[in-house]
């Protein structure tokens, strides 16, 4: 159970931490398109507040579970590599999968900017699974 706790603190971590860089993207005008509270939203018909909320539990549910319950025990490298691991794979789903049912096409090449989104988007998935790894690996350590 503490496995599952740490993993889940450590997706809150690493979802706040993305969510400045979001927050930071908007306000500096970079790729106006690539809006994710927005695409989310608009899934949903629904304002910003659900968009955000969804937000959180994907980074904190889904990749919290996801790390703690799989990643956290591969046997390969240490827990920013297996963070950044878990980051792309979830960067290859949203790329795959949601981004073309969201309407930005395959790898978000349907959006004004272009190969900006994947390249984007893979940074921030990789820096958000380095964050949750490395954040899980010190939660674990502490013995909280």
């Amino acid at each position: 159970m503490k496995n599952v706790t740490n993993g889940l603190m450590a997706g809150l971590t690493a979802t706040v931490v993305l969510s400045i860089l979001m927050v930071l993207k908007g306000m500096m005008g970079l790729m106006p398109d690539l809006n994710v509270i927005a695409m989310l939203s608009a899934q949903m018909s629904s304002g910003a507040a659900m968009g955000w909320l969804a937000h959180f539990m994907i980074g904190v549910i889904g990749y919290g579970l996801a790390y703690s319950l799989v990643f956290g025990n591969l046997p390969l490298g240490g827990h920013g590599l297996r963070g950044i691991i878990l980051g792309v794979v979830g960067w290859l789903v949203m790329m795959v999968v949601l981004m073309p049912m969201m309407g930005g096409g395959l790898f978000g090449t349907a959006m004004p900017s272009g190969m900006m989104v994947p390249v984007a988007t893979l940074v921030l998935h990789a820096i958000f699974g380095a964050v949750l790894g490395l954040s899980y690996a010190r939660l674990n350590r502490s013995g909280t």
